[in-house]
C-alpha cells in the first residue's frame, strides 16, 4: 500500500511540474510584451518622459468606443449619403472586432421594425455594404437585424 501512495503521490507532483512549466512558457511569450511595460513604467517612476504615459492613453480613447460608434464614425467620414442615413438607424454591432479570416460572423442591430417584409430591408443591404467596406474579411458574413432581432438582410464582408 506505500508503494501505491508514492507512485499516486509522484503523478500528482508530475502533473503540477507539467502544469507550473506550461504556466510559465505562456508567460515567457506575454512576458516579452508586459516586460516593456514595466520598463516603462520604471522609466516613469525614476523621472522618464512624460509622453509615454500620455500616449496610451491617447490610444485607449477609440478603443472605448463602442463597435456601432466606430462603424458610424467611419461610414460618416467615407460613406454615400444614402449609407449615412441608413447606418444612422445602427444601434448595436457584434463581432467585427474578432476575425480570423476564417469564418469571420458579425451582427449589426438596427431599429428598423417589421422584420424582411419592413422598411428595413433595403436600408439593410446598405449598411451590409457599408460593412464592407469597413472591414475586410475573407470569408466574413454580416448579418443585420431589425428591433426585434428579425433578419433584415446580410452580405459578404
Amino acid at each position: 500500500m506505500g508503494m501505491k501512495a508514492k507512485v499516486a503521490l509522484g503523478a500528482v507532483v508530475g502533473i503540477a511540474v507539467i502544469g507550473a512549466v506550461s504556466a510559465n512558457a505562456g508567460n515567457g511569450e506575454d512576458g516579452k510584451g508586459s516586460g516593456g511595460q514595466q520598463s516603462s513604467a520604471r522609466a516613469d517612476e525614476s523621472g522618464g518622459n512624460a509622453k509615454s504615459e500620455a500616449k496610451p492613453a491617447e490610444d485607449k480613447a477609440p478603443e472605448k468606443a463602442s463597435q456601432a460608434e466606430q462603424f458610424k464614425a467611419f461610414v460618416n467620414k467615407n460613406g454615400t449619403p444614402k449609407e449615412k442615413a441608413a447606418v444612422a438607424h445602427v444601434t448595436k454591432v457584434q463581432g467585427a472586432d474578432e476575425q480570423n479570416d476564417i469564418l469571420d460572423a458579425a451582427d449589426v442591430y438596427t431599429d428598423f421594425t417589421g422584420g424582411i417584409m419592413g422598411e428595413g430591408t433595403a436600408p439593410a443591404k446598405l449598411i451590409a455594404s457599408a460593412f464592407a467596406d469597413w472591414k475586410d474579411s475573407e470569408n466574413g458574413l454580416v448579418t443585420v437585424y431589425d428591433a426585434d432581432g428579425e433578419l433584415l438582410g446580410n452580405g459578404n464582408f
